[in-house]
């Protein structure tokens, strides 16, 4: 059974898909942000309905939103919300965005919901519990071989800037495959075992709290590139299915290569 937080996060994803849905590919004016992100009416509108149902359940938790900032962050729990991550995504009118709540307690993120209205898919899970895709329990693929895994990256635009690209460039060469599936799809395909590891940059932690919950409670790891866990401060992403975190941390650092 859902606990009372994690069915108050799945009614604040649907909250924020019916609005949406409703406002995707209506051609919505674009306002750039001060970080050159952009933001639409449906982003604004989003959070606001997130927040509204997440504030009615639980009136003395914190929140971080994309679009509103951080309010009550001395909260012992605190949402973490981007109402459209993939903003970009969905002005051109491509289906790769989705709705991220998660919730943080203290120093660790206890639940993730990943709502994607256009793409067709509801992840989600709860700190033992297991994740869950719509309504289907799922879990990481068992490849412990790099010659036999599916990589998938997004966002490395600093990792091409640094010395960590020569690096990935020959794991690259390593894997069985490389594809560029970005944002929350590869996370989702990770976390059923249809791909084997994730790698990015740029990345802020609105984007991957509630995504690193559902892959860790399908079986996978999930830290930054240099294997540290999560936090309010995490850039970058190493995920995997666990067998191969700890080879791709040592590549990616330097090490055998």
């Amino acid at each position: 059974m859902p606990s009372p937080e994690l069915q108050a996060a799945l009614e604040a994803a649907e909250a924020a898909s019916v609005v949406v849905r409703e406002l995707y590919r209506r051609n919505l004016a674009v306002t750039t942000k001060a970080d050159r992100s952009p933001v639409t009416e449906a982003d604004v509108l989003a959070e606001q309905a997130i927040r509204g149902v997440l504030s009615r359940h639980f009136p003395s938790y914190g929140f971080f939103g994309e679009e509103t900032g951080r309010h009550g962050m001395d909260a012992e729990s605190i949402w973490l919300v981007d109402p459209i991550d993939g903003t970009k995504s969905f002005v051109r009118e491509t289906p790769f965005f989705s709705t991220q709540i998660a919730l943080l307690r203290g120093d660790r993120l206890v639940l993730g919901v990943s709502a994607a209205p256009a793409y067709g898919e509801l992840a989600w899970a709860e700190r033992g519990a297991g994740a869950w895709l719509d309504g289907r329990r799922i879990r990481v693929s068992a490849v412990s071989r790099l010659d036999a895994a599916m990589l998938s990256t997004g966002n490395l635009k600093t990792l091409a800037a640094g010395p960590g690209w020569t690096r990935f460039g020959q794991l690259v060469t390593e894997v069985d495959r490389l594809r560029g599936y970005g944002d929350f799809v590869h996370y989702h395909l990770l976390a059923r075992g249809a791909l084997d590891a994730v790698v990015e940059s740029d990345v802020n932690i609105l984007d991957i709290a509630a995504l690193s919950v559902i892959v860790e409670e399908a079986g996978g790891r999930f830290t930054d590139l240099e294997g540290a866990p999560v936090t309010l401060d995490t850039t970058s992403v190493l995920a995997t299915n666990g067998p191969l975190h700890g080879e791709i941390c040592r590549r990616l650092a330097g090490d055998g290569i």
